[in-house]
């Protein structure tokens, strides 16, 4: 996450938040942006799995299409 910045500019932006916002808004920033990030990883992987579903549901439709074209193609001896 933070691969371009060196322990030295982590420091520096932590002091820096904590000159703006206090050392008691702190905490509570940290709690909302962690529900942020949980919420969209939420949200990230509840796409992804509709989106898998889909795909599987469609594969079972052609599959069965498939199905139904083989059945029809069969003809009785003559």
């Amino acid at each position: 996450m933070f691969s371009g910045i060196g322990p030295t500019g982590i420091i520096l932006l932590v002091l820096i938040a904590l000159l703006l916002f206090g050392p008691n808004k702190l905490p509570e920033l940290g709690r909302a942006f962690g529900r942020t990030l949980r919420e969209f990883k939420a949200g990230a992987r509840d796409i992804m799995d509709d989106t898998s579903e889909d795909r599987k549901s469609k594969d079972r439709i052609e599959v069965n299409r498939t199905d139904d074209v083989q059945s029809n193609n069969k003809r009785l001896p003559d």
